[in-house]
This record gives C-alpha cells, sequence and structure tokens, in this order.
C-alpha cells in the first residue's frame, strides 16, 4: 500500500499491528499523527467498519486534522470514525443515555465562567468570605474531585478530605461542593468536568450501556496518553476490556498537565493493565536540528521516573544553542527582540518563523515592550478568546436557554439584558422564590404571578414569552436563521447598533461574526445535523488551541510553554531561565514536581525546528521590588559541548561592578562539574560582541533628524550603537529602512521613523 511505503520501519511495525493491546512510544517531532492516522486508516483497508473505531484526542484540531489525513487515504469512510476530544465524544454519548441518569438530553455545559459564577452565588448565599473560599480555590477543589471519581457525597463522608479541609481552614469545602452539585442538576447543567464524571457513573451503573459501548467501540486509540487523569483512564479501561484492542500514543517526557490532574503513571504503568502489550518505539525527530535534539536528551536524561528510548536526529548538525545572560528583564526583552529582528534579515524567514516562551504570562510584559518599540508585531496565544467576550457570552446565553430554560447561569446573564427593568432585586426575589418551593427559577419566571408581587410579573412574563418565541422558531429554522431571530428579537443587535463608540463598534462586529460562523456551519455538507443546538455543543466543548484565530498572520508568536505544546517553529527563545521561575519556585520541594518542571523545559527545546536561543536575567521586578536571580539549574544540566554562551553586560550592575565577574566564575565552575561530551570538546565561547552593545554616551545637546533628511554616505549617530555611517537606504516614507554600518558592532538594519538618528556635521 502507497501509504505506507513512506513510513520508517519503526512506524510501518506500530501501524499494520492491530491486534490487542499496543503502546507507541513517541518522542518529540517523531511523526506521531502520521502514524496514529495511517493506523486508523490501516483497519479500515482491512475491514474494520469506520463505526467501530474510536480515537481520542486533546484537542478538537488534532482529530480534524487527523481525519483529513485518514479521508486522504480513505475517502468518505473517515467521516463514520467515532473521532474527537474526550469532551466531545463523551457528551455526544451522554446527551444519547442522558435519560439514565437523570439529565435531559439537551443539557447545558457550563464553562469555567459559569461554574465559577455559581459558585460565587453559592458562597453569597452561605455568606463565607470569598477570599478564604474564593471562587477559584473552590472550583479547582471540586474539579480535582471529580477528576478523581470523587462525588460530593463521598467527599462529605471523607475523613481524610474532611481533615485536610478543616486543615486548610476551609471546612465547609464539602458542603459548597454538594450545593453545586445540585444546583447544576437542578439546571439540567454538567460542567466539564461532569461529562467525564457522568461517563463513569453511567458505565458504572448501567452495565447494558457498559456493553453497548464495548461491543461498538472495537478499536481505542488515544493520542496524548500521558495527559490523562484518572477520570479518563478509567473510561478508556473499561471501553477497552471487551475486546482489548487499546492502542494509547505518548511521550512520558512530556507529561505537563499534573496541575489538571493528569497522571503519568497511566503511561509509565500501561504494562501492568495489559501484560500481553507490544510497546513500539518512535526516536527518530524529523522536526529538530541534532543539536536541539541533544540538548532536549541532556536536560531529559536527569530525570529518574521514564520510560527507556533514544531520541536521535538525521537532520543537519545546526548551530550551538546560544545562552544568553541579560542583566534585567527590560534587557532580556531587547535582547529578544532585536534578535528576531537581526535574525529575520539576515536569514528572509517571517515573524510567524519565531516563538517566545516563558513559564509564566507575567513574563509577556517585558517582551511586548520592546516587541512594539521594535515595531516587531506579535501575538499573545491564551488570552481571551472570542467565545469568552461578553457580546458574545451574552447572546450565546440566549441561545441556551432556548434549549434549556433552566439554565440558571444563562438567566442571570441574560434577564436584563438589555435593560428591561429586572435587575440584581428582582433575581434575589426570583432566586429566593425557587429555593424556598423547590422548583427552578424558569418555573418562578413562567409563573410570576404566583411568587412576586408588584408590577414585575409582568415584565418576567414578556420575557418568558420571549425565550419561548425562540424555542418555537428554532423548530422552523435552520441556525443561522435561528441565531439571527434570536439576535435581532432579544434586542442585542439594536443596543450594540446604536453604541456609536469604537468598543460598541468593536462588539457589534463581534456578533456579526459569531452570526457569520453560524451561517458557514448551516452550509456544511459533512454532517447530518446542523441545528443551532448542535452549534451550540461545538463552540461549548471548543478546546483553547481552537479558539485562536489568525494562526497564519505574520506575527511573533508569545506564550506559555505549556500553550506550546504541539506546536513547532523554525526559531524559539526560551526566555527567563532562572532557579525559582523555572523550575518554578513552587516545584522545589518535591523530586515528582521538579521532574515535570524538567519535562516542561523539554517540551520548549524540542519546539523548535532549526535555531534555539535560552535567556536569562541576573536581576528581575517581582512584587515590584527589584531581586538578584540566578541562572536556572536547567541550564548547568546541558551538556556544555552543544552551547555558545552569549554574556549581555551593562555598563554598571546595581548588584556590584564585580557581579558580572563573580558570576562568570560560577558559571565555570559549574561547567567543570559538568558531565563531560562523549562526541566533542566541551567549551563554552563567550562572545566579544552582543546583541546588545556596550553603553554610548550621546553627544551633549543630542538630536534626532528628520525622516526625510538622511541620504546614502551619511555619517550618523545612535544614542546606543554609537557614531556609524549609512549604507543603503530603501523604502517610502514614512517606511524608511537604513543600513548602518557601526565600529565595532558591524551592519545593523534600523527603521528611521523609530532609530532616532542624528546626522554627524
Amino acid at each position: 500500500m502507497d501509504y505506507l511505503a513512506g513510513l520508517n520501519p519503526q512506524q510501518r511495525a506500530a501501524v499494520e499491528n492491530t491486534q490487542g493491546p499496543v503502546m507507541i512510544v513517541a518522542g518529540a517531532g517523531s511523526g506521531k499523527t502520521r502514524v496514529i492516522t495511517y493506523r486508523v486508516a490501516h483497519l479500515i483497508e482491512k475491514g474494520v467498519d469506520a463505526f467501530n473505531i474510536l480515537v481520542l484526542t486533546f484537542t478538537n484540531k488534532a482529530s480534524k486534522d487527523m481525519r483529513e489525513r485518514i479521508s486522504k487515504v480513505i475517502g468518505n469512510e473517515a467521516k463514520n470514525i467515532w473521532m474527537g476530544t474526550f469532551h466531545s465524544v463523551f457528551a455526544k454519548i451522554l446527551r444519547v443515555e442522558a435519560e439514565k441518569i437523570g439529565y435531559p438530553s439537551n443539557f447545558t455545559i457550563y464553562d469555567t465562567d459559569d461554574s465559577k459564577s455559581l459558585i460565587r452565588t453559592i458562597l453569597r448565599e452561605m455568606q463565607l468570605d470569598d477570599k478564604l473560599y474564593a471562587a477559584n480555590v473552590v472550583y479547582n477543589r471540586i474539579s480535582s474531585a471529580k477528576n478523581n471519581l470523587v462525588s460530593a457525597s463521598e467527599y462529605l463522608e471523607n475523613d481524610q478530605i474532611q481533615a485536610e479541609d478543616a486543615g486548610n481552614k476551609r471546612p465547609l469545602l464539602g458542603l459548597i461542593y454538594d450545593t453545586y452539585a445540585k444546583r447544576c442538576y437542578k439546571a439540567g447543567a454538567m460542567d466539564f468536568d461532569d461529562l467525564l464524571f457522568k461517563t463513569n457513573v453511567l458505565l458504572k451503573n448501567h452495565p447494558d450501556v457498559l456493553n453497548k459501548y464495548q461491543h461498538k467501540f472495537k478499536y481505542l486509540m488515544v493520542d496524548e496518553y500521558q495527559d490523562t487523569n484518572f477520570s479518563q483512564y478509567t473510561i478508556v479501561k473499561k471501553l477497552a476490556a471487551a475486546n482489548q484492542n487499546i492502542c494509547v500514543v505518548g511521550d512520558d517526557a512530556q507529561s505537563i498537565y499534573a496541575f489538571r490532574g493528569a497522571n503519568i503513571q497511566n503511561i509509565l504503568n500501561f504494562e501492568r493493565d495489559y501484560p500481553d502489550l507490544k510497546v513500539y518505539k518512535l526516536e527518530q525527530n524529523y522536526r529538530s536540528t541534532q543539536n536541539i535534539v541533544e540538548v532536549a536528551n541532556s536536560i531529559i536524561a536527569n530525570n529518574k521516573n521514564q520510560l527507556e528510548k533514544n531520541v536521535f536526529s538525521a537532520n543537519e548538525k545546526g548551530d550551538r544553542i546560544k545562552v544568553s545572560r541579560a542583566f534585567s528583564d527590560n534587557e532580556e526583552g531587547k535582547l529578544v527582540a532585536e534578535a528576531i529582528v537581526q535574525d529575520r534579515l539576515n536569514a528572509g524567514i517571517s515573524y510567524k518563523d519565531f516563538a517566545i516562551l516563558y513559564r509564566t504570562n507575567a513574563q509577556s510584559r517585558a517582551m511586548e515592550e520592546a516587541l512594539r518599540k521594535l515595531n516587531v508585531p506579535y501575538k499573545i496565544y491564551g488570552g481571551l478568546s472570542f467565545y469568552q467576550r461578553k457580546e458574545i457570552k451574552d447572546l450565546i446565553a440566549y441561545f441556551r436557554l432556548t434549549f434549556n430554560p433552566a439554565d440558571e447561569e444563562a438567566i442571570k446573564r441574560v434577564i436584563n439584558y438589555p435593560r428591561r427593568g429586572l435587575g440584581d432585586t428582582t433575581l434575589e426575589k426570583i432566586s429566593v422564590a425557587a429555593d424556598k418551593n423547590d422548583i427552578t427559577m424558569w418555573q418562578v419566571i413562567c409563573n410570576a404571578h404566583q411568587y412576586v408581587d408588584g408590577r414585575i410579573p409582568n415584565q418576567l412574563n414578556d420575557f418568558a414569552v420571549m425565550i419561548q418565541s425562540f424555542a418555537a422558531e428554532s423548530k422552523k429554522l435552520d441556525a443561522y436563521e435561528t441565531a439571527l431571530y434570536i439576535a435581532q428579537h432579544s434586542g442585542i443587535l439594536k443596543e450594540l447598533h446604536t453604541d456609536d463608540s469604537v468598543e460598541g463598534r468593536s462588539r457589534y462586529e463581534n456578533i456579526q461574526e459569531l452570526l457569520n460562523g453560524i451561517k458557514e456551519f448551516a452550509e456544511r455538507e459533512d454532517i447530518e445535523d446542523r441545528s443551532l443546538a448542535i452549534f451550540m455543543q461545538d463552540i461549548a466543548l471548543l478546546t483553547n488551541d481552537d479558539k485562536d484565530k489568525d494562526k497564519d498572520a505574520d506575527t511573533v508568536s508569545l506564550m506559555t510553554v505549556h500553550s506550546a505544546k504541539g506546536l513547532e517553529f523554525k526559531n524559539v527563545f526560551i526566555v527567563g531561565l532562572e532557579e525559582n521561575l523555572f523550575p518554578s519556585q513552587m516545584s522545589l520541594t518535591s523530586r515528582v514536581d521538579l521532574e515535570e518542571e524538567r519535562r516542561l523545559f523539554y517540551v520548549a527545546i524540542t519546539r523548535a525546528e532549526k535555531k534555539l536561543t535560552i535567556t536569562y536575567s541576573t536581576s528581575r521586578y517581582r512584587w515590584g521590588t527589584l531581586t538578584s536571580c540566578e541562572p536556572s539549574r536547567f541550564i548547568n544540566e546541558i551538556n556544555p559541548s552543544y552551547l555558545e554562551l552569549e554574556v549581555v553586560k551593562p555598563a554598571k550592575s546595581s548588584f556590584g561592578e564585580n557581579s558580572f565577574d563573580s558570576e562568570r566564575k560560577t558559571w565555570t565552575q559549574q561547567r567543570e562539574l559538568s558531565p563531560k561530551p562523549t562526541t566533542s570538546t566541551t567549551t563554552i565561547r563567550p562572545k566579544t560582541t552582543s546583541i546588545l552593545p556596550k553603553a554610548h554616551v550621546p553627544t551633549a545637546g543630542f538630536a534626532p533628524n528628520a525622516v526625510n533628511e538622511f541620504q546614502n554616505g551619511m555619517d550618523v549617530e545612535h544614542e546606543k550603537f554609537g557614531f556609524g555611517k549609512i549604507v543603503n537606504l530603501e523604502g517610502t516614507l514614512p517606511d524608511v529602512k537604513a543600513t548602518v554600518f557601526f565600529q565595532g558592532l558591524g551592519n545593523k538594519q534600523l527603521l528611521l521613523k523609530f532609530a532616532k538618528l542624528r546626522i554627524v556635521k
């Protein structure tokens, strides 16, 4: 078969061996996605019914890419494979089986904001200190319990858990969890964790349902298995029990989501569950240069708890990995920004080929400031997504009420938007009446004259009639027509259209963009059900990776290392490699946590294809105080034969004039203690010049000239780079770019409108 011809021997063996339990240990850049897709295609080519194959991924993007690849091999049959994220696949099953566990099939899926809003409501009702019982803390505690399959009742009955909460001065967490679970149930809603928790309940309490899906899914494949939590592990194990045709794919070296409940032991101990396991190791890295792969190997070798493998690359050897030391975080930002400008011009590559990775989101500030000063376009990933914007969530709340009017979080969001005289006082009365009579808020609204006094019942009746009209129209119209009807008759379109501010126009345009997306969905031919209800389910289950738009825009990518997993870039900068930052201070109390930090660094390194730069600073502002920093232990763990040390020396250090020499001495001593390389001589080659030159003292009365005054051959002065000569001018006003030769620095390309050059006469 043609598609098998392009596989290396290890990949081909993993594709062809389809019976029984299989584990594919896939090193970074080893063609994992190709193996998964070809393995599924191979099953179908051998006669397996596509409806009997289940493929579980961690992002919708991954499943979409795989399905597209499979369809190129086997055609339209790829549409029949059960493929998607854990949450989307089991939400689909729960829609079918919901009544067995007491839920409506049209249950609402609460996102994180909905869940925290409900928790804040419960905290107010219980009159608890929202600083001690912070919504985020409570939410994470409940999420952790569900991921470990601990129900609210079990939580309350567990003495150890209760003692732990009491020790943390939060003895009422169990009661909050219990109230939260009951409110979700009453509202016909599940949060993200419920989609897995309730699936486990369904399979445990209904053997007939378990038997049904065990025989339906005769072949299971799980991508990124190292990222599964206990809840996911349990579902997979139950579904695979009948046929044992389970294939998991992953890399223990890239397990970085323990904070979300991921359990690396799931992949490390997989053989205990399946003694007849066949293991295939994909060890050739097709992405990165040899030097980058070797650096990654030398780092991860320090972890004790891992699966044995030998990742290698047959690509070019590539540049050494540059390690750059800056004096401050702002200086580090300048270093990175100027390096990007230089590399882009020298190598003729795009901004989108660069990524800046950091351990915490707060580190983006210095990078953003430096990039803006050089007019370098950038995008921060992991920021506010399109579907989290207020106006989008407002309209979607109306959509949610259309299909599930018991959804209390949606009611609270839009009952008075646009304003209709139903404020917080009214909401409070509705909530009290609902609790007192053990009914939903919607039932109170629909029968307001029985529960609320004054003129408010008439307004509530109008609101109820409006929502009921939306439900009636949804049965006659397609997704786009329904959405447009709701947007118009709810008053949202009019409200935003009359707002002439820049923000108002932007919000109106965002609503139009949402409607455009629904229009596109309504015209799709690859799905049978194109109703608004199905569109709602799809967007509720989008993962962060799926929400970012304009990924092809020519911008530098800024993101945390966690957000970068699964991505790759030609040039990567890993910044802030300092003790207590990377590794995080929170990870230094146990080997388990430190090893996860090291795996995180491994993931960062293996995002790079051609060039990798690691930077750190000797000082950084933390909580408004300038503090001294020391290089990360991870730098010292890298085999020094693969490194090139570059020092950015400030004019004077506020930590003393000899700080550079003392740190250099420390660096040298660390190197002497490092393992000697087996392939080449141990050398670190400090550079005499760097991206940031020594400080230049500008001429007294320095004043830059206008952009239109410069000509080729002119002698000029720059505030930082000193004296130089213009050797070339290109572009049109006002975007003229100058190539200037500076003594001791060589050529630098500068945009004149930002460069602030003075003509030397």
